[in-house]
């Protein structure tokens, strides 16, 4: 796994690979939250906005599913 990533992010990363290779498509911040245990759809976007600052995600505005892996 990505050295830089904390405990949870590394479970977001593992919850988005479940989610896509399981539905073929990219989970919403909801279903994260849910995979993950986060209540909060806020909590969320806090570790995904970080994540993308890493590099480790890419987010796109125009779409409902937006945060997808980099690699």
């Amino acid at each position: 796994m990505i050295d830089h990533l904390t405990e949870r992010q590394e479970r977001i990363v593992r919850c988005i690979r479940e989610w896509v290779a399981e539905t073929g498509e990219y989970p919403t911040v909801r279903e994260i939250g849910a995979g993950v245990g986060l209540r909060s759809p806020s909590s969320v976007l806090y570790h995904l906005r970080r994540m993308e600052a890493q590099g480790v995600v890419v987010h796109d505005d125009r779409r409902q599913r937006s945060y997808r892996l980099t690699g």
